[in-house]
């Protein structure tokens, strides 16, 4: 967690996402994302599922940048603002700049989206035509009946675009040429990538950002490499709300059953007013009960105008407490939710820590030889 995570209750930030824990996915403007959230008060984990690797001397682009120079490919598609400028960048430092810059100029650009566009015009290219949706997918079906015979270059994200690759190959390209400007490569420091799953597996985290389709299938492989792949999924589809920046980086999540949140306009700004708003309307939890109502945002139980902050296990309890609104909770749901397994004096130790975290003991209540419940 970062400094913010660590502070208490008395000198943490108030804002629209004080109390809530989130995690970070994402390695580029990273630093960009985590100030936005902990100034709004959240506690951010950080955990990069991968990095960029330098391209100093990325011979396979360079390869591939030679190729167009000799192909002057009729259609050139781009996908990320990110990797047209990292391509032409690469290519100047090469000494190859004013060659590709030629190619482009006579080539037929076509792009993703607005950022995309963006990115060919600042260089100083034109683009024909840019996907509605922001999608590969839609960029490519547009051009499909025109393609038979033509060379095609298509500028694709780091995760592969093989889907667009096989539509263009399929469409009778006379050749096609994948540049592919930055390679994903493991994260620098895999121990917090653990931690990022156990977080999530423990219902630690309220929320779960991804801001590139790489590092969702980076965050599944991982799960799947931990042995905890099932408690991951289940963790996204009930108790995570998980937020993509676009329809390209949910597409991957949704391919394994989770429905994250999306805003409208894929930016990061958006993505935050998007997770703002779905944790002040569905992010805390409430409750009437004999002391008053309370209320449960992020890790922190809030009654008759005080409000305390949880630790993990602590946490884990209340939340099942909270949502059985009086009901009782077996002492064998509870255990199964701690750490150290399930022996009633872990327990039962575990209850009392609770209890002396809580705004007022009396929240909780013990029913003999059953379990626990909200005192409702």
């Amino acid at each position: 967690m970062s400094a913010t995570a660590t502070a208490g209750a008395g000198t943490r930030s108030a804002g629209a996402l004080a109390g809530f824990r989130i995690a970070v996915t994402s390695q580029r403007r990273s630093a960009e994302l985590i100030e936005a959230l902990e100034r709004r008060g959240a506690q951010v984990l950080h955990a990069p599922t991968l990095r960029l690797a330098p391209l100093a001397e990325d011979s396979e682009l360079l390869a591939g940048t030679r190729r167009v120079l000799e192909l002057r490919p009729e259609y050139v598609l781009v996908s990320t603002a990110y990797g047209f400028r990292r391509w032409f960048e690469t290519a100047e430092a090469a000494g190859l700049g004013d060659e590709l810059a030629e190619v482009l100029r006579a080539a037929r650009i076509h792009v993703r989206g607005p950022k995309a566009l963006g990115a060919v015009r600042a260089l100083g290219f034109d683009a024909e035509a840019m996907a509605g949706d922001e999608l590969t997918s839609s960029m490519v079906a547009r051009l499909v009946p025109l393609l038979r015979g033509k060379a095609v270059v298509l500028q694709h994200h780091g995760l592969g675009d093989d889907e667009a690759a096989a539509a263009l190959l399929e469409a009778g390209t006379r050749e096609l040429v994948r540049i592919s400007p930055y390679r994903w490569v493991p994260p620098e420091d895999a121990g917090k990538l653990e931690v990022l799953l156990r977080a999530l597996c423990s219902g630690s985290l309220d929320a779960l950002t991804f801001t590139s389709a790489p590092a969702v299938v980076a965050l599944l492989e991982a799960a799947r490499q931990h042995d905890c792949h099932a408690q991951l999924l289940h963790a996204l589809q009930t108790t995570v709300s998980t937020v993509a920046v676009g329809p390209v980086t949910a597409a991957p999540l949704r391919g394994a059953g989770i429905e994250p949140l999306v805003p409208a306009r894929h930016r990061m700004g958006a993505m935050i007013h998007t997770l703002v708003e779905h944790l002040g309307r569905r992010g805390a939890l409430e409750c009437a009960t004999v002391l008053g109502p309370c209320q449960l945002r992020g890790d922190t139980v809030h009654l008759g105008g005080a409000g305390t902050e949880l630790g993990a296990s602590q946490l884990r309890l209340f939340k099942a407490l909270l949502v059985a609104r009086g009901n009782v909770v077996s002492r064998g749901a509870l255990a199964a939710l701690l750490p150290d397994g399930s022996s009633d004096h872990a327990l039962d130790m575990a209850v009392s820590r609770l209890r002396g975290a809580l705004p007022d003991a009396r929240l909780v209540s013990t029913v003999v030889k059953r379990g626990y419940r909200l005192n409702a």
